[in-house]
């Protein structure tokens, strides 16, 4: 079999070495291979490191896969491969506004990313939680189609649907992270910072009542979905829970310390309810 010839960067020091492989020869060979013959390549732990295959668009290049053999990737010779560590750093912000940073792989999908976030934050039912990436308006306009109607239904239609935006916020309006694709794949850099947040509801047993971290990020977005409309309530249950949200932050209700003008009724209650009259003082009578 006519043996593979390629260049083999090693990234930490570019140091680049024309190299002959059997393209048969497993990636997790190739691999030992290169930390033997290249001094500049024997730093560090050799898990830590693998063969990258880039490409003008930094969403295409691929981490080489260590149970596949060279030939898989259909490489040529004079083809380039990186030596380079896997690890790399990403800021993971929480919805109490707490920042992680957190050393992840590469070439691991997000799925399986989360398993190793959720464990570093304390988080165990990490299949509920998911990362959410800031939505860039030009990412927004990607795959809008066109609606073959009438101009006239069309504009109805737009016009209700504005109105209805402005009531209710959705998770359609969040970008998610897709579980099956990587950072890379998905455009995500070193440089962001990614929220976690929790996506699928599953069963409250999975709620650790004596886990701090979890119950505090669960109320921190249970309280944020119901002020910005995801979670839509009626009035007497907003106040209801305002009332829980005031003796959170300021303690057990005192009438000589907590008069009417005291809540930033904005922090507090859903858009639609703050100006409804006698709202603050029902969430004094509510409050625990």
């Amino acid at each position: 079999m006519v043996a593979l010839s390629l260049k083999i960067c090693v990234r930490q020091c570019n140091v680049v070495k024309t190299m002959q492989f059997e393209p048969s020869t497993p990636v997790y060979d190739a691999c030992r291979i290169i930390r033997e013959r290249v001094p500049e390549a024997q730093s560090g732990q050799a898990s830590d490191y693998g063969l990258f295959l880039s490409d003008d668009d930094p969403r295409k290049g691929i981490w080489l896969e260590s149970g596949r053999t060279l030939d898989y990737y259909m490489l040529r010779n004079g083809d380039i491969l990186e030596y380079k560590k896997k690890q790399r750093p990403q800021k993971i912000k929480m919805l109490d506004g707490a920042v992680k940073t957190i050393m992840v792989d590469d070439s691991k999908t997000v799925g399986e990313l989360l398993v190793t976030i959720c464990s570093r934050i304390g988080i165990t039912n990490y299949e509920e939680y998911s990362l959410i990436q800031e939505m860039v308006d030009d990412k927004k306009e990607e795959g809008t189609g066109t609606l073959k109607k009438d101009r006239t239904l069309l504009l109805r239609d737009e016009r209700k649907m504005e109105k209805l935006k402005a009531k209710l916020h959705t998770d359609d309006d969040l970008n998610w992270l897709d579980h099956s694709r990587t950072f890379r794949e998905q455009g995500v850099e070193e440089s962001e910072t990614l929220l976690l947040r929790r996506k699928f509801f599953y069963s409250d047993q999975n709620v650790d009542s004596r886990d701090p971290v979890q119950l505090n990020l669960l109320y921190v977005q249970a309280r944020d979905d119901i002020l910005n409309g995801s979670h839509p309530v009626s009035f007497d249950k907003a106040c209801e829970f305002a009332g829980i949200q005031a003796q959170v932050q300021f303690g057990p209700h005192m009438e000589h310390k907590h008069k009417p003008g005291f809540l930033d009724l904005k922090e507090f209650l859903p858009k639609e309810y703050i100006k409804q009259r006698g709202a603050e003082k029902k969430i004094f009578q509510v409050c625990p």
